[in-house]
């Protein structure tokens, strides 16, 4: 049977999310973060070479990096679904979103959380650099929500892969990036239509159940 290996508070939610979209039976194992280093447990990280979430194994098979999960998890058992092919209404708007989530978007929040961390510790102070890297960070947030000011998901109508894959850079990572979203109408609305998925509801349930969803939501 497919397990998921879920470290908590981290991507490995969106696969546990995509199983539950999917319907497809699976196996959750979930591993607890150190609680002085807020890392990884050393069994997690053995799980793979390079150490880090989400995981999975399917028979043989051992398989890390959120994009390939949700291709295999969609090709293998999901016959596709939530994948658009080539030749789809919003086929190029699905790639460029699918993989613009972990492409741009997660490395500019874990660069902004990293500077936050460092300005704590030099009071506030910021160079040419880290100006230029933080407003990298806030173009990202600014695309997101020039683009949903215009289609209800990020490959069009119809919610998909994409969508799953930019969540957590949206709302969990934020527990560790503190941002306002208050100036982005467009996505608060959007976050709103994907948390009313009772798949996502459920999937949160089961792989976070001391996270509060409308906290990470809001």
């Amino acid at each position: 049977m497919l397990t998921v290996h879920h470290l908590g508070i981290s991507q490995s939610d969106r696969i546990v999310w995509l199983c539950e979209e999917l319907g497809i039976p699976y196996q959750l194992k979930r591993y607890d973060r150190d609680p002085q280093t807020r890392l990884a447990p050393a069994d997690y990280r053995a799980l793979t070479p390079f150490g880090t979430a989400p995981v999975i194994d399917d028979g043989d098979l051992v398989l890390g990096e959120s994009g390939a999960i949700v291709e295999y998890i969609a090709q293998t058992y999901g016959n596709g679904r939530l994948i658009l092919r080539h030749g789809a209404p919003g086929y190029a708007d699905f790639l460029f979103w699918f993989h613009f989530a972990n492409g741009s978007f997660m490395p500019a929040a874990l660069i902004d959380s990293m500077l936050s961390r460092m300005d704590a510790s030099n009071n506030g102070s910021a160079d040419g650099v880290t100006t230029a890297l933080r407003a990298r960070f806030d173009r990202a947030w600014d695309l997101i929500e020039d683009r949903l000011g215009h289609v209800p998901y990020l490959a069009g109508d119809d919610f998909t892969a994409a969508d799953i894959m930019i969540l957590f850079p949206l709302t969990t990572m934020r527990l560790f990036s503190r941002r306002d979203i208050g100036p982005y109408p467009h996505i608060r609305a959007y976050l709103q239509r994907i948390g009313a998925r009772p798949a996502l509801q459920r999937a949160m349930q089961k792989a976070e159940p001391g996270l509060d969803l409308q906290r990470v939501l809001a």
